[in-house]
């Protein structure tokens, strides 16, 4: 067996310990990290109960923010593990990807990150942008693709307010399609703003289970405008082979289905990340 360097973070000091790769990793602290976003949160804690299942200790810093807020801290090796997405991570590290299908974005997405962050398995799971409209508005104009909103007037896109630089939102939206709209951050209440007329295109998550709840109109992305983005662990190379054999096996595990049935339970059941992640853990015998 090789010797291997794995990180230890003990009461915020970062130490240095040599493992035998293929050892057990009990003892040693794995920093567990989530976006602002209620369905991230619950993929991050399956991570983390299923990683304490095997010996592990897990420190959890979720409800860090959005990309420019976390990626720092999983690049300096803060975080050690992280749920994303890959279309949206690959753009963020190249925006010029011309990637769009699952397999060939994942492989891109391999290539695209940084020395000391490794992609482990990807995830059939996906919770990617996308453009809705509410079925009302999709028949009154004759809506199936996003390049159907070229001409429709008004028009103003809303979304988190990140969606403005974003290769995908307005300037994209025009760029690949044709399609002018204004932008409005609408962030939190995105969905509201769409229901009442605020908005008449919102950027709503695939995972979303308001999709089908409010009968919402996903329009189809013939162009690509967004990569296609599936659950992807992104862990420190430092601890990657050693948590790849817990992680992996998740990843695998997990649908789209899934997905939208734990956000389902956080949204409407109320349930608490925790809870829905130890559900989900025990029926699919982990």
């Amino acid at each position: 067996m090789t010797l291997r360097r794995n990180t230890l973070l003990i009461g915020g000091l970062v130490a240095t310990a040599g493992l035998l790769a293929g050892c057990s990793t009990e003892g040693s602290t794995i920093v567990v990290g989530s976006q602002a976003y209620y369905s991230n949160e619950i993929v991050a804690e399956v991570y983390a109960q299923a990683l304490e299942a095997d010996g592990h200790t897990v420190e959890r810093n979720f409800q860090i923010g959005q990309r420019e807020a976390y990626l720092p801290a999983l690049e300096a090796g803060e975080v050690q593990l992280f749920p994303e997405y890959t279309g949206n991570l690959l753009q963020y590290y190249s925006p010029d990807a011309t990637a769009t299908q699952a397999d060939e974005v994942y492989s891109q997405l391999q290539g695209a990150l940084p020395e000391n962050l490794q992609a482990l398995a990807m995830s059939p799971a996906t919770d990617q942008d996308s453009y809705n409209v509410t079925a009302e508005f999709a028949e009154a104009n004759g809506l199936v693709e996003i390049g159907d909103l070229a001409g429709v007037s008004p028009l103003v896109l809303g979304g988190a307010p990140e969606l403005e630089e974003r290769p995908y939102g307005p300037d994209g939206l025009l760029e690949t399609y044709g399609v002018e709209a204004d932008f409005s951050a609408t962030g939190e209440v995105t969905l509201e703003a769409l229901l009442s007329g605020e908005v008449q295109v919102a950027n709503i998550y695939t995972g979303n289970p308001a999709i089908a709840a409010e009968n919402l109109v996903t329009l189809a992305d013939p162009e690509g405008l967004f990569l296609s983005s599936n659950l992807v662990p992104i862990a420190s190379e430092d601890v990657a082979d050693s948590i790849a054999p817990v992680i992996n096996p998740i990843s695998e595990a997990m649908s789209p289905g899934d997905l939208v049935a734990m956000n389902l339970q956080s949204t409407a059941d109320g349930m608490s990340s925790a809870d829905i992640a130890a559900e989900w853990l025990a029926e699919n015998g982990f």
